[in-house]
């Protein structure tokens, strides 16, 4: 059995304040020009490319990208903070340029009436994230339909994220109808309900990841492809934690509408288990598809069956 993948190393478990400096410190590489809002330093870039740096810090801020390709980074990885505050209702960073990139920045406790708050609210354009944390939040990313959208994601954590109160849920990870989603070398854990990951993307490509339930509370299931999907899904450690408010499959696949094909896609090297003490059958892969898949060299504890359809 493989081990869960431990919290991201490259990230610092504590972040200043923002210090007083003698000059702004969230700097536009390209123009050279520092400013003390991030909105402002967003706005600057207009429909061009730009590359934005964060001093360490607590940013009570938030931004949003109506155009251009910007990439917004933390100076030192794990000491940027955006905590709380939410632009349009929504997110931190609202994106709706041609490209989005983020680096390093770690996202926390967002919440807004509509129980979506986000670290980021995908409008529009291509998103990559990589090496940032997403905590204690209603949601942590969240994109709107799109079909030419695609989503990456590497070396990032997703904590203490989503709920289903009065029936309205939010999600660790929700990506909507887009082209394509990749997740790689993540950690989901401390769910506080819905899914782990949920994905409407034509395809996905889902690998190395940590799924980590041990410590969730009234979760569901860990990744949920409610349209079905292409792709692959592949070396992920799962453990299923017995606070759940659905533990019949660890993955469901195509259990509200079949908007994609699922022909092909290809389940293996995973690892998935129960937590100990905890007694229950339950499915690893729950397809309501019911179209040929790969499974294979998959290693299931006890408890877990490898499939059924529904």
């Amino acid at each position: 059995m493989k081990r869960l993948l431990l919290p991201l190393l490259g990230l610092a478990a504590a972040t200043p304040l923002m210090a007083q400096n003698e000059r702004p410190p969230i700097l536009v590489e390209e123009s050279g020009k520092s400013f003390w809002r991030l909105d402002d330093a967003v706005r600057s870039i207009g429909p061009g490319r730009g590359t934005i740096t964060i001093q360490p810090g607590v940013l009570q801020q938030c931004a949003v990208q109506g155009e251009g390709s910007i990439v917004y980074r933390a100076a030192k990885p794990g000491t940027v903070i955006l905590d709380g505050m939410t632009c349009d209702g929504k997110a931190a960073l609202v994106l709706r340029g041609s490209f989005a990139r983020v680096e390093g920045l770690i996202f926390q406790n967002m919440r807004v009436p509509d129980r979506n708050g986000s670290g980021i609210r995908l409008e529009k354009g291509d998103l990559e994230v990589e090496n940032s944390i997403f905590k204690d939040s209603e949601q942590g990313i969240l994109t709107n339909e799109g079909p030419e959208m695609n989503v990456k994601v590497n070396q990032s954590t997703f904590s203490g994220l989503g709920g289903c109160p009065d029936g309205v849920c939010s999600h660790s990870l929700y990506i909507g109808n887009n082209a394509s989603l990749t997740v790689t070398n993540s950690r989901f854990e401390k769910g506080t309900g819905g899914h782990y990951l949920k994905s409407r993307a034509a395809r996905s490509m889902i690998a190395g990841n940590s799924f980590d339930d041990t410590r969730g509370r009234g979760t569901n299931y860990h990744i949920d492809l409610p349209a079905g999907t292409q792709g692959s899904i592949i070396n992920n450690v799962f453990v299923q934690g017995r606070d759940k408010e659905n533990y019949s499959a660890i993955i469901a696949l195509g259990a509200e509408d079949r908007i994609h094909r699922s022909v092909g896609l290809v389940i293996s090297g995973n690892d998935a288990s129960i937590a100990p003490g905890v007694d229950r059958q339950t499915t690893f892969v729950g397809d309501w598809t019911h179209e040929p898949l790969r499974l294979s060299n998959n290693r299931l504890g006890a408890g877990l069956k490898i499939s059924d359809r529904r």
